[in-house]
């Protein structure tokens, strides 16, 4: 069974399941999805929890069988956790994986909760997991995106009873903080929170907001990518600038910019020769919030500046590894730069 979560909560208050799956790779909300359930066990007389760590391919799972498998000497109900830090239990996980889901329905002494990364889709249709999802509740835990997050923010804040200005000036606000904490979700609770100790409930200005929060965000290469196809100049400068502070490599960011600019080029050939649109994005691969932005931009976009985009490409593959180019800039920085807002013009 699939729960939302956002919904984990309700389901907790209507009954705890012997068997919950918690897989995504934002630490924060990861955590705070595993202590409402430790919440909700305890006060249903869960007192003792083990914890397991299933590292390498040799571990030993019989320690883990041992433990949902026996009643505690001291507790009537016990918690056994089992984190999974890779995604992959290897074979003899699997089986054990396997077992502890099959046992799980009607045993309400042992309370086990299964923690992974994010799943690629190949593992979410294995086996083992699919024991999990078919006797227990599995929660995927998304990263909050870059649209949502001053919602987000603002979510939080009214939580503890805080709130920004009503108007523009509160959205102005909103979108510092979330400029601010881009990436960092964990700095954005503790700025959070932050705000609780220094200001008291009600209404907080854009002065007291940009006085408490650092700057803290942390920028992902794929994530520029969804910006430059967006066409958002500024946050496309804020991101490169970042990347380049917290030295990223610049041929992953080449790499990064340039896969895209040959997607769009080859979709964009596959509708030319009277493939539909669909059809072209599944053949070439292209999923998710990236499939939505290349059908906003390639209908507008022609073959000529593809080509250009192609060639510019190919240009700063040199630069960022160490070649001149006439009419481009030397530093490998500012040729990304150049780059991405020529891809910017062309979402634009």
């Amino acid at each position: 069974m699939q729960i939302a979560l956002n919904q984990l909560g309700a389901q907790l208050h209507k009954g705890l399941r012997p068997l919950y799956t918690l897989h995504g790779d934002e630490a924060l909300l990861q955590q705070e999805a595993l202590d409402a359930i430790r919440a909700a066990a305890r006060a249903q007389g869960y007192t003792e929890r083990s914890s397991f760590t299933v590292v390498g391919a040799h571990f030993d799972w019989s320690g883990v069988l041992a433990a949902g498998g026996s009643l505690s000497l001291f507790a009537d109900k016990q918690i056994v956790e089992i984190r999974i830090p890779s995604g992959k239990p290897g074979k003899d996980g699997a089986a054990a994986l396997q077992q502890m889901a099959a046992a799980a329905p009607g045993n309400y002494s042992t309370l086990t909760v299964v923690v992974l990364p994010r799943l690629d889709k190949a593992t979410r249709t294995g086996a083992w997991f699919a024991a999990l999802e078919a006797h227990g509740a599995t929660v995927q835990i998304d990263p909050v995106e870059r649209a949502q997050l001053p919602g987000w923010i603002a979510q939080r804040l009214a939580a503890q009873g805080q709130r920004v200005v009503a108007g523009e000036e509160g959205q102005r606000t909103l979108q510092f903080f979330a400029d601010r904490v881009e990436g960092n979700l964990l700095a954005a609770h503790q700025e959070i929170q932050k705000l609780a100790l220094l200001h008291p409930e009600g209404e907080l200005t854009w002065a007291q907001v940009e006085a408490a929060v650092l700057n803290v965000a942390r920028y992902d290469v794929f994530k520029l990518s969804e910006a430059v196809l967006s066409g958002q100049v500024a946050r496309v400068q804020r991101m490169l600038d970042g990347l380049q502070a917290e030295g990223e490599a610049e041929v992953l960011v080449h790499w990064a910019l340039a896969e895209d600019i040959r997607a769009l080029k080859r979709v964009k050939d596959a509708m030319n020769a009277g493939k539909p649109l669909p059809m072209a994005l599944r053949e070439n691969r292209v999923w998710g919030a990236k499939e939505r932005l290349f059908e906003r931009l390639l209908p507008q976009a022609s073959d000529a500046a593809l080509a250009r985009l192609l060639q510019s490409a190919h240009t700063v593959d040199g630069i960022v590894k160490g070649l001149k180019a006439p009419d481009w800039p030397q530093d490998g920085w500012q040729a990304l730069s150049r780059l991405a807002l020529q891809m910017c013009k062309l979402a634009r």
